[in-house]
């Protein structure tokens, strides 16, 4: 195991540093969902093997810094992608038949992956950055090093019996000095420069079963660096707590299955909640949380998969996969939908949209249950279209000017496409 000093070292001023780069000259491109993306990269073969060729997706993240994305599987294994720069010699393809390259690592872990995150401040070019976090069944929290592969260092919590007891969902502080983790009806807070057993514990429910019971499944923070931390639970609700003193504010009610998903809008005012077979991704306004301001469909009823959502780099839009093979896209600021385009010829249980680039990727894939008969020799043969990864490119406008005081658009100005 590593030693504790394998953790990451970084100063505040450093990370100040990183925080303030974004967003000063750059103008996020403005993506056009009137035209269906372009298929840039595809992966499918390298996620089947012999042994195992019912290996399915169950979830792609971005990297912060944009230049990777990382994938789950049911083979307990991540895989990281590097996104090829614009003087790469891979050519772009499309094909269900071939692979477009090769993951850059590849990582195992001993049992089913129940979450992972990145590192806020993660960059490709900083290895003292460049980690990711990930919980495993019956394992504590380990954290990766994306430069090598290699675990850097693990954070341990126990339960009555002095037994290791594995989180359900996992996610770092906005500030990047903590790991919050989700158990059965209470939060851990790790110290992210002291690995080992160290950690506050912040029970959800209070006495006479008052406040927020069952697994917590999912964790969010807000982006507007307002404080607020969302806690999505089996029980089917959404608590909305402080994040220095962990007050509960209110708990929200609504979704039909356990919450499986929770995001912040990027100005941190709405917050999106999706359950396990729910077919409905709830918004709610957190300065006003009373009642839901509208319901996003999309195909989920009959699948106890968690499906993941995400909001574009504008903060307008929110796209999701679901049962039916497509990507549905929705305008966040009416709650209408957009457009959609087919994915996968299967469930699409992630998608993840570049954090600045007009880019997002897709995973798909579910469990199949396959009957053995008798003097059969027929093997499960998957499409190429089935359990697989995508990277699709938007068509998008080049300049978007700043918003109007009703929260609208202006005009745009400028299009192009990124292949």
């Amino acid at each position: 195991m590593v030693e504790e000093e394998a953790a990451i070292t970084m100063g505040e001023e450093e990370e100040e540093e990183k925080a303030s780069i974004p967003n000063e000259e750059y103008s996020w491109p403005v993506l056009r969902f009137d035209v269906p993306p372009h298929r840039s990269y595809h992966f499918h073969n390298q996620f089947i093997t012999p042994t195992n060729p019912n290996n399915f997706l169950k979830a792609v993240k971005w990297s912060p810094d944009g230049s990777s994305f990382l994938t789950t599987s049911e083979d307990n294994t991540l895989r990281l992608f590097a996104l090829p720069g614009s003087d790469s010699d891979i050519p772009l393809n499309t094909s269900d038949d071939e692979d477009s390259y090769a993951a850059s690592l590849v990582m195992s872990e001993g049992e089913s992956i129940h979450d992972f995150c990145w590192y806020p401040y993660m960059s490709a070019s900083d290895p003292v950055t460049n980690v990711f976090a990930t919980t495993t069944r019956d394992h504590p929290i380990h954290l990766w090093d994306a430069t090598s592969g290699q675990l850097r260092c693990t954070y341990r919590a126990y339960d009555a019996m002095d037994e290791i007891t594995a989180a359900f969902s996992v996610a770092f502080n906005p500030a990047g000095t903590k790991i919050f983790a989700g158990y059965n009806k209470c939060i851990r807070m790790f110290d992210l420069h002291r690995p080992g057993r160290e950690f506050k514990l912040h029970s959800t429910v209070k006495d006479k079963k008052e406040g927020q019971t069952g697994i917590i499944s999912a964790l969010a923070f807000s982006p507007s660096h307002n404080g607020l931390l969302a806690l999505g639970s089996y029980s089917q609700t959404t608590a909305i707590y402080t994040e220095d003193n962990m007050e509960l504010l209110y708990v929200l009610h609504g979704q039909e299955g356990g919450v499986t998903h929770v995001q912040f809008s990027r100005d941190g005012n709405y917050l999106y909640t999706g359950g396990r077979k729910d077919p409905y991704i709830l918004c709610w306004d957190v300065r006003k949380a009373v009642d839901c301001v509208y319901k996003l469909y999309r195909s989920a009823e009959n699948t106890n998969q968690r499906i993941l959502f995400d909001i574009d780099p504008s903060g307008r839009h929110l796209g999701t996969g679901g049962q039916d093979g497509s990507v549905h896209i929705y305008d966040l600021q009416t709650g209408q939908w957009v457009s959609s385009f087919e994915a996968a010829q299967d469930t699409v249980n992630g998608f993840s949209f570049h954090p600045f680039l007009p880019h997002a990727v897709s995973s798909s894939g579910h469990r199949r249950f396959v009957i053995p008969e008798e003097d059969s020799d027929e093997d499960l043969s998957l499409s190429g279209g089935e359990n697989c990864v995508s990277v699709w490119s938007f068509c998008y406008d080049s300049k978007m000017e700043d918003f109007k005081d009703d929260g609208s658009f202006n005009d745009q100005s400028g299009s192009g496409s990124l292949d």
